[in-house]
């Protein structure tokens, strides 16, 4: 539709053939056919069930092909059970309003969902209405059978016509492919992966770039689609700054720790989640099966990795080719001074330039230093008058100023 608008469409036609889908989609996708200013038609090539029969109703006119079906609206769970009857009841006052606003009869919209209905002549109780291409017509439920789009345009005397035929573009095909709950599994994974040993070797920054890669892939499809919600995504960060303030600042494991983890875990499930703020009323349990398994199994393929790939990992050698592992020793002038007192008062020579600060080399060993603020000279004599941490504060000694 938003691409009929931008190109000045006069007519929509929507090549319909489905089975189905979520009911709340089908909602918001009815509303956007009611609210379209602009006629909008259906070619029912082939089904039009369940959801596909509210969006056709929704249409200004209906055309099927021979051998066509539309109707079967009931509302299943995803183990193909009837839904509750508050689903049903739902369903049946979208059909029913539907229908009305198109000039359809609205008994008839119903009676495609409740099977308790009984219409003489029509439909019997204990089934709901599924129409061929005849009945339709028949009923009021279909204009016309057709057999092609062109024949539509042709019925309707439009001519010099030029046609558009929408297809989903390559950045809407990428983002259907993100949505899949197991490749949420495997970016959530990913995620904890890149940030532990981003952890484990930093300044590496190749898993930390892994990492965030994958929260961007993992969230901006979802978000795209309408599904994640502003509060859930800051949800989400406040978990993760929850875990980070309980690894770096706050000792022990305690309430930030547990409050970041289930902020995390639990908007992670949401996102995913075609839910109003907590209401599940419309979202099939099949969907919050599949998003807490998601959620879960990443999250814990997340932690095996850790415990028993981490190890192997460090000793590979792709991980050897990005990772620091040369040893300080002291003979290159690296040291950990452990016994500051023992060096006071004791002399050498600068091992290079003090400006103020430097190296100096006492005893054969090479240490950091630096002066009150005067510079020496690589070689001339120094002499230790005090300390900081593992840092040698020195002065030029007196046989070197003489």
């Amino acid at each position: 539709m938003d691409h009929a608008e931008k190109i000045k469409a006069d007519y929509v036609i929507v090549d319909m053939d489905t089975y189905g889908g979520v009911l709340t989609d089908a909602k918001e996708i009815v509303d956007l056919v009611m609210d379209f200013k602009k006629p909008i038609w259906v070619f029912i090539n082939s089904d039009a069930a369940s959801a596909g029969a509210l969006i056709s109703i929704a249409c200004d006119s209906i055309y099927m092909s021979k051998g066509a079906s539309i109707g079967a609206a009931t509302v299943v769970e995803g183990d193909g059970q009837q839904a509750p009857d508050k689903y049903q009841s739902y369903m049946r006052s979208i059909m029913r309003s539907t229908a009305e606003a198109n000039h359809r009869d609205p008994r008839i919209a119903e009676g495609m969902v409740d099977d308790r209905i009984v219409i003489d002549s029509i439909k019997q109780a204990g089934k709901v209405i599924t129409f061929t291409t005849s009945e339709a017509i028949k009923h009021g439920y279909c204009e016309a059978q057709v057999e092609s789009i062109e024949e539509i345009l042709n019925r309707n005397k439009i001519k010099d016509y030029e046609l558009h035929r929408f297809q989903l573009g390559v950045t809407e095909k990428i983002i259907a492919i993100f949505l899949n709950p197991f490749i949420s599994g495997i970016l959530i994974l990913v995620i904890l992966g890149g940030i532990y040993f981003e952890l484990q070797t930093p300044g590496v920054g190749f898993p930390l770039f892994a990492a965030i890669t994958a929260l961007v892939l993992y969230l901006v499809p979802y978000y795209l689609s309408g599904l994640a919600e502003y509060w859930e995504i800051i949800a989400l960060f406040i978990g993760i700054l929850l875990l980070l303030a309980e690894v770096f600042i706050i000792p022990g494991f305690g309430v930030a720790g547990i409050s970041g983890i289930t902020l995390v875990v639990v908007s992670m499930v949401l996102i995913m989640l075609n839910n109003d703020f907590f209401n599940f009323e419309f979202v099939p349990m099949g969907d919050i099966v599949m998003a807490t398994f998601a959620t879960v199994g990443g999250i814990s393929g997340g932690m095996l990795l850790l415990i028993f790939g981490g190890a192997r990992l460090t000793d590979t050698k792709a991980f050897k080719r990005i990772s620091l592992n040369d040893s300080q020793e002291s003979s290159q002038g690296f040291s950990v001074n452990s016994n500051t007192q023992a060096m006071m008062g004791k002399k050498g020579l600068a091992h290079t330039i003090l400006r103020p600060s430097g190296k100096v080399l006492i005893e054969d060993q090479v240490y950091d230093a630096f002066t009150r603020g005067e510079f020496v000279e690589k070689g001339e004599s120094i002499e230790v008058i005090g300390t900081e941490g593992v840092t040698l504060r020195v002065k030029k000694s007196v046989d070197s100023a003489a």
